[in-house]
């Protein structure tokens, strides 16, 4: 799908403000009302832009203690990869995971009730038929920084 300025410009505040106005909206790109909408409903249609929600911060509802694990598993064959992504995908306390290359097969992040409830869901992962080799775990004692990236990192302006 190709994307102009104006569908950039719409991306970058809805990834900011999912709950602007369309005569806002249709503002601050510089369109009107009826055609910035449009191009709305294109983007959501051609999934480009996925869905609205609230950007929320556990930690003022209820305390998790995130931690990230570094894994390595024992051997490469695509079996072994998608056995580990289903139990990533079937543990609610993995809020985030992602395949990286360099020597270390995955990142995972946990948010998990304690450091005990970690070590148990870790524990049974060991004991379970994952293939996991090595793991390296790192308690998180201060987020210095979460936000949404930006579709740039130029201004158009410069």
């Amino acid at each position: 799908m190709k994307l102009d300025r104006y569908d950039l410009k719409i991306l970058d505040i809805l990834s900011h403000d999912g709950r602007i106005t369309k005569s806002k909206l249709a503002e601050a790109i510089n369109l009107s009302v009826s055609p910035c909408w449009e191009r709305v409903r294109r983007l959501e249609k051609a999934g480009v832009i996925q869905g609205y929600g609230a950007r929320l911060d556990p930690s003022r509802v209820v305390k998790r203690t995130p931690v990230w694990v570094q894994i390595e598993l024992g051997t490469h064959h695509a079996a072994s990869f998608a056995r580990f992504e289903k139990a990533v995908a079937d543990t609610p306390e993995v809020t985030e995971c992602v395949a990286v290359g360099g020597g270390v097969d995955y990142l995972v992040k946990f948010e998990a009730d304690s450091i005990d409830a970690y070590q148990r869901t870790i524990d049974a992962w060991l004991m379970s038929d994952l293939g996991i080799e090595r793991y390296f775990t790192y308690i998180v004692t201060k987020t210095v920084k979460r936000t949404t990236p930006p579709l740039s990192l130029h201004d158009d302006a410069s």
